[in-house]
C-alpha cells in the first residue's frame, strides 16, 4: 500500500486502484518470452506464435498502424482487446499502404513502416525499433538478474497469481542521458525519469503530486520516438525508478497492446498519435477571451449582472462569465435546474448579458445529490451505476461537505439521452458551455449497464461524460467546448481542460506549469488552470503573477474558492489587467497558434525540447514554455521579481526593454510587478490588434518587428489566412503581405541593428 503520514485525511470515493495479487513464497508467475516461431505474414503485419520461460503460449502481433507507427500487441488470444473496450475505442490504428515485411530464413523477421522499423529476432527472443535508417530509437531490454538469477525488471512477457493470469509487460532499454515526459497532466518535474506515473485518475487535492486528474498513457523521448498503450486500466510506468536503465511498463488488463511512435521530434510524434486517436477540437474563438468566475460561492442574478456591468464599465476585457456551482439549489448538485430563487428569470439576465457581450458558463458535474428530484427519476429508470447489490450507488463524493450524491451511468444509451436532456435545454436558454468538474471517481466495486466493473470503467468514464456533454453542445450551440477537469487517452477532442483545484501559492503556480507542460506533450494543446490558485485569498504579488501566467496561456480563467475579480484586489488592479490587454493585443498571434496546434497537435504552451528537442536543456527547463513558436514566457514564480530563465539557442528580444540576448544559456532577469518575463525570438513578426473588449475578428491588425529580417507571420482567423513575411533592404524592412486582413502598420522594436523604417506591400 502507499505511505501516508498518519492523521492526514483519507480520500474513499476516489479509491486507490485495486493493489495487484502478491504470490505466496515459492509460488512461480512470472514469464518472459523466451522464443517464437512466424505463423503468418502478410504485407502490414506478422503473427507470432511465442513461449516463455513459464512454458505458456502466447500470441505476438507486430503490424503496421500508420507511417511511422508500429503496434505491438501480446496476449493469450489474437482477438483479445483491453477491457475498456466495452466503454469506449481509446486506439483506432489506421493503415499503411507502403507497409512491408521481409521474412527470410535465419535473419530478424523487419516490419517496415517508412520512418520506423522493427527487427524481430525469434530464438532468443528480442523486439527492436530503428529509424529507416537502421540506428536504434529503442529496443526490449534484455533482462536484469541477480545473483540467484532471479529477474530483477519485468520482462515481455506476464505474470500470474494463484494460476490465473494478472497483468502483461514489457520493459525497454533506456540510454543514460534519454529524457522521457507526459503521461498526461503530471504536476512533477517535467523530466519524469525517477518517477513512477500511475494512470489512474484522482482528486489531485492541490496539484502538487504525482496525483492527477488527467492520465494519458503516452510518453515521448529525448532520442526520438513515442510510445502509446492502449489501455483503461491501472497501468503502471517505472521510469527508470527501480532500474535506472529500464522503463518499465506493467498492464494489469487481457492484452498487452502498445504503439511505438516514430519522431524524430515531439511535435512529429504528438501527429502521429492524433492520427490514431482524434484531432484535437479548436475551441470557438470567444473561449480564447478571459473567463471571469463567480467563485465558489453563493450567487444570484443581481450579483451576476453587476459584475458583467462593473468589467465593462472599469474596461477589463472579457468574454465568459462563469457561474459555479450556485446556479443550483444549495444541495440539490447536480439535477441542472436554476435556484429558482436566486435566479428567478434565467433567460432574461442570459439575453441582457449577450447584449453586454457576455458568454456564460455553468459549473456541473456527473454526481446527483440524492435529495435532488432528479436522483429518483434516474434511480427508477436504471440510468446510475449500481453498487455489489444492485442498489443505486450513493457515495460520498463531496468528503462529508455537501450531500451524498447518485453517479450518472453513461455505459447506459438511454441514460446518456436522458442526461443530455438535462442540459439541452439550457443551452436553448443561451447558455455557451459548460464546465464538465469531478468524473474522476467511480468507485472500484461499482456496477456498470454494461456489466464493466468499477475498475474496468474508472479511467475511461471522464470520456464517456464529456462524450455526452460535447455531443448535446455541440447539437445546439454548433461548437464542441467543455471545461473539463477529468481526462484520458484521447481527451484532446474535448477542447478546454483546466489543471484543476490548486493551491494559492507560488509553488502550487510552478506545479501548475510542469503540469500544463507534461499535458501539452501528452497531446492536448488547450489547457488552462485557476487563475490566482483556487484555495483561499491570494496575496496581491500573487494574484498579478500568476493573472500574467494566465493571460499567457492557451486560455484563461480567473477563478478560485474567494473572489478572482480584479477590483476587488484594489492596489494591484491596474498590473492584473494589463495583463489581460495585453492578451487581446496579442489575439491575433495566439488564434492563429491555436489554429496549428488543432491541424498537428503540438500544443500551443510548448515545453522547450517542443522546438528544441536535441537541446538537453530543453527537456529540463520546465518553468518556463514557448507560447506558439516565437514567443518565450517565464512566469515569476517567487516573490522575489527575480528568476533565472533559460534561452534556446538564437537570439531573444526581451519584449519590454528591446535587449537582444544570445541563446543557449541561462540569464538572471528581474521584473517589476507589472511585467512578466517575456522574450520574442529575434527576426519574429508578431501580429498585434488595437484593444477591444470582446474577442472579434479584426479587419485591421499591425505588425511588431523584433529586429532584422527574414521573419514571417500567417495569421490564421474567421476570415481566412492572412501571410505576412519581410525581408531585409537596407535600412528598409519590405513586409509583403497577402490575405483578407489590413495591415496598418509595423511597429519596428528598438533593438541593435534594426532598420530604419519599414515598408508595407
Amino acid at each position: 500500500m502507499p505511505y501516508r503520514p498518519p492523521l492526514v485525511a483519507h480520500e474513499y470515493f476516489v479509491a486507490d486502484p485495486p493493489e495487484l495479487p502478491v504470490r505466496v513464497r515459492g509460488e512461480g508467475g512470472l514469464s518472459a518470452l523466451t522464443a517464437a516461431e512466424l505463423v503468418a505474414a502478410d504485407g502490414a503485419e506478422v503473427l507470432l506464435k511465442a513461449v516463455t520461460s513459464a512454458e505458456e503460449t502466447l500470441v505476438v502481433q507486430v503490424g503496421a498502424a500508420g507511417e511511422g507507427v508500429i503496434r505491438v500487441r501480446l496476449s493469450e488470444d489474437a482477438t483479445a482487446r483491453p477491457r475498456s473496450e466495452r466503454a469506449i475505442a481509446l486506439v483506432r490504428p489506421g493503415t499503411y499502404a507502403g507497409a512491408r515485411v521481409v521474412a527470410e530464413p535465419g535473419a530478424p523477421i523487419v516490419v517496415d513502416v517508412g520512418s520506423l522499423r522493427a527487427e524481430i529476432t525469434l530464438s532468443p527472443w528480442h523486439l527492436r525499433f530503428t529509424d529507416a535508417g537502421g540506428a536504434t530509437l529503442v529496443e526490449q531490454d534484455r533482462g536484469h538478474t541477480d545473483i540467484s538469477g532471479r529477474l530483477r525488471t519485468l520482462p515481455f512477457g506476464r505474470s500470474a497469481s494463484g494460476g490465473a493470469p494478472v497483468a502483461y509487460h514489457e520493459s525497454f532499454a533506456a540510454a543514460p542521458d534519454e529524457a522521457f515526459s507526459g503521461f498526461g497532466e503530471s504536476f512533477t518535474r517535467l523530466d519524469k525519469r525517477g518517477q513512477r506515473p500511475l494512470m489512474w485518475n484522482f482528486d489531485a487535492f492541490g496539484a502538487e503530486s504525482q496525483r492527477a486528474y488527467k492520465n494519458i498513457p503516452l510518453y515521448v523521448s529525448s532520442r526520438g520516438y513515442g510510445v502509446l498503450v492502449d489501455s483503461g486500466a491501472p497501468l503502471e510506468f517505472d521510469v527508470c525508478q527501480s532500474t535506472h536503465s529500464v522503463v518499465q511498463i506493467l498492464v494489469p488488463d487481457d492484452v498487452m497492446d502498445y504503439y511505438v511512435l516514430a519522431g524524430p521530434a515531439p511535435s512529429e510524434v504528438l501527429d502521429r498519435y492524433d492520427r490514431l486517436t482524434g484531432r484535437p477540437s479548436l475551441p470557438p474563438k470567444w473561449a480564447f477571451g478571459t473567463w471571469i468566475s463567480s467563485g465558489f460561492r453563493v450567487d444570484s442574478r443581481e450579483r451576476v449582472l453587476a459584475r458583467a456591468r462593473t468589467i465593462r464599465e472599469r474596461g477589463i476585457p472579457c468574454d465568459v462569465l462563469h457561474l459555479d456551482t450556485y446556479w443550483q439549489s444549495d444541495g440539490h448538485w447536480s439535477d441542472m435546474r436554476w435556484d429558482p430563487v436566486n435566479f428567478p428569470d434565467p433567460e432574461g439576465m442570459l439575453a441582457e448579458l449577450a447584449e453586454m457581450g457576455f458568454k456564460v458558463c455553468l459549473w456541473m458535474n456527473p454526481y446527483i445529490s440524492h435529495l435532488s428530484p432528479a436522483f429518483r427519476e434516474a434511480a427508477d429508470a436504471g440510468y446510475l451505476l449500481r453498487d455489489p447489490q444492485g442498489e443505486p450507488y450513493v457515495a460520498d463524493c463531496w468528503h462529508g461537505s455537501f450531500p451524498a450524491c447518485g453517479i450518472v451511468d453513461f455505459t447506459h444509451p438511454d441514460a446518456v439521452e436522458w442526461f443530455k436532456g438535462l442540459l439541452r435545454p439550457l443551452l436553448r436558454q443561451g447558455v455557451a458551455a459548460f464546465k464538465t468538474d469531478f468524473a474522476e471517481g467511480v468507485p472500484a466495486d461499482a456496477v456498470a449497464a454494461n456489466g464493466m466493473s468499477g475498475t474496468d470503467l474508472h479511467n475511461v468514464y471522464t470520456l464517456l461524460f464529456n462524450d455526452a456533454v460535447v455531443d448535446v453542445t455541440r447539437e445546439v450551440n454548433g461548437h464542441e467546448l467543455v471545461w473539463a477537469r477529468s481526462s484520458y487517452l484521447g481527451g484532446q477532442r474535448h477542447s478546454a481542460q483546466w489543471g484543476g483545484d490548486t493551491y494559492t501559492s507560488y509553488a502550487a503556480m510552478g506545479s501548475t506549469i510542469r503540469g500544463g507542460l507534461a499535458h501539452g506533450l501528452s497531446g492536448v494543446p488547450f489547457w488552462s488552470h485557476d487563475a490566482g490558485g483556487f484555495t483561499g485569498r491570494p496575496a496581491d504579488d500573487l494574484y498579478v503573477r500568476w493573472t500574467q501566467f494566465g493571460a499567457l496561456s492557451p486560455l484563461l480563467r480567473l477563478h478560485g474558492t474567494t473572489t478572482r475579480e480584479p477590483w476587488e484586489f484594489p492596489e494591484v488592479e491596474e498590473q492584473a489587467v494589463a495583463a489581460l490587454k495585453l492578451r487581446y493585443r496579442l489575439m491575433p498571434y495566439l488564434y492563429s497558434a491555436a489554429v496549428e496546434a488543432a491541424r498537428t497537435g503540438a500544443p500551443m504552451m510548448r515545453a522547450l525540447c517542443v522546438d528544441h528537442p536535441d537541446d538537453p536543456v530543453a527537456w529540463q527547463a520546465d518553468l518556463q514554455y514557448l507560447l506558439g513558436h516565437d514567443l518565450l514566457v517565464a512566469p515569476m514564480t517567487g516573490p522575489e521579481g527575480v528568476r533565472q530563465v533559460y534561452l534556446p539557442r538564437g537570439r531573444w528580444v526581451d519584449y519590454w526593454s528591446g535587449e537582444v540576448l544570445d541563446g543557449a544559456r541561462y540569464v538572471r532577469v528581474a521584473k517589476p510587478l507589472g511585467q512578466i518575463p517575456l522574450f520574442a525570438r529575434y527576426g519574429a513578426l508578431i501580429p498585434v490588434q488595437e484593444q477591444r473588449d470582446t474577442v472579434d475578428v479584426p479587419a485591421e491588425i499591425a505588425l511588431v518587428a523584433f529586429g532584422g529580417g527574414g521573419g514571417s507571420a500567417e495569421i490564421h482567423d474567421a476570415d481566412g489566412v492572412t501571410v505576412a513575411v519581410a525581408t531585409r533592404d537596407g535600412d528598409v524592412l519590405r513586409v509583403a503581405v497577402t490575405g483578407p486582413k489590413r495591415v496598418t502598420g509595423v511597429e519596428l522594436v528598438p533593438v541593435p541593428g534594426a532598420p530604419a523604417r519599414a515598408v508595407i506591400s
